[in-house]
């Protein structure tokens, strides 16, 4: 039956089914014509009504509950590489929609961020995270997600894959998941105090989800752009990441980082104000997980399970030989950009 919402922009019918429960906004802001989501039949369904609305297309709009639920077509992801990307030549479509694949391993092995990212985040967008309005695009599983939730941050989530999006709400059932991409945004206009990409802006065209994220943002908003980069002064991991190229098909990285103002106009975020941060931080992790970590990677992804196979073979025997207790230590240097308006 309808149930008042207790946002005053809204009138929510809530339909509590088993399953799911969707949510259909019918009073809106000027310019926003539709907000749809189906969500948990949980708390959920009463508090994402004091979220900004969200954007117009109601197939974007879609949060996983069950695997049978069915889901409405995925967005295309056509952005071409920026910056971080070293997963090759393949179409960036196929590579971005290659980690629906691999949800749950993503999940399992993928490595989190340092608590100093998110200080460095409060402090180049000179802005709290607590009580923040914060859109996490290409959210993935939820790890950077979970992590802004856990600095009380108003988050929700936005991921384009299906399975990936289920990951996501399986891990945060109190945190908003819509179907969506960097490039189009389901988000309504200034709407938001912060846009994080973690590990996803290179999945974007710069010249749609710039503008995309300067409409989705307030006035004194900031885009918050880092990935987990390989710590090339480690021989082994340069070795290794020289040996995933050469078995991929893919061209190495650099070993000699961007500067600034060149890591910026890579990045596609040429004409605003952009500060950076890089934070060198480092797991330990079982062998089993660190192989699953680097084959989570897209350029594993879109290759044969016997071409998949062999590397794991041999890289366990390498692995195993250099570090015999079965444990490593991956190191990273988070490479962190902060992009305002100028």
């Amino acid at each position: 039956m309808p149930t008042r919402s207790p946002h005053p922009c809204f009138t929510a019918l809530v339909v509590l089914d088993p399953l799911v429960a969707v949510l259909v906004a019918r009073a809106r802001p000027a310019g926003v014509t539709l907000a749809a989501a189906v969500m948990a039949a949980d708390a959920t369904a009463n508090w994402i009504a004091d979220w900004p609305l969200l954007r117009d297309d109601p197939t974007w709009l879609w949060v996983r509950h069950h695997h049978d639920a069915p889901a409405p077509p995925s967005p295309r992801l056509t952005g071409r590489m920026s910056m971080r990307a070293d997963d090759g030549d393949m179409p960036p479509s196929s590579r971005a929609e290659s980690f629906d694949r691999a949800a749950a391993q993503y999940a399992a092995s993928r490595p989190s961020y340092p608590p100093l990212l998110f200080d460095a985040v409060e402090e180049l967008a000179n802005r709290r995270l607590a009580g923040a309005r914060v859109a996490d695009v290409g959210a993935g599983t939820g790890i950077a997600t979970a992590l802004l939730r856990g600095r009380d941050a108003r988050v929700i989530a936005v991921e384009p894959g299906e399975a990936m999006a289920a990951e996501c709400r399986r891990a945060l059932p109190d945190v908003p998941v819509v179907r969506g991409d960097g490039n189009a945004l389901p988000l309504a206009d200034d709407s938001q105090d912060l846009i994080t990409y973690a590990q996803s802006w290179q999945w974007t065209d710069p010249a749609r989800s710039v503008p995309e994220a300067l409409r989705v943002l307030r006035g004194d908003g900031a885009m918050a752009i880092w990935w987990n980069t390989t710590a090339f002064d480690v021989p082994w991991i340069r070795a290794q990441h020289e040996r995933i190229a050469r078995h991929c098909g893919t061209k190495p990285m650099p070993p000699v980082r961007p500067d600034d103002g060149e890591a910026t106009r890579q990045a596609g975020l040429t004409g605003l104000r952009v500060a950076r941060r890089q934070l060198r931080w480092t797991r330990v992790v079982s062998l089993d997980t660190h192989l699953a970590n680097i084959t989570s990677r897209s350029a594993f992804l879109v290759l044969s399970e016997p071409r998949r196979r062999a590397f794991v073979t041999d890289e366990r025997r390498r692995l195993h030989e250099a570090h015999p207790d079965d444990t490593i230590e991956e190191a990273y240097l988070v490479d962190l950009l902060v992009a305002t308006r100028p």
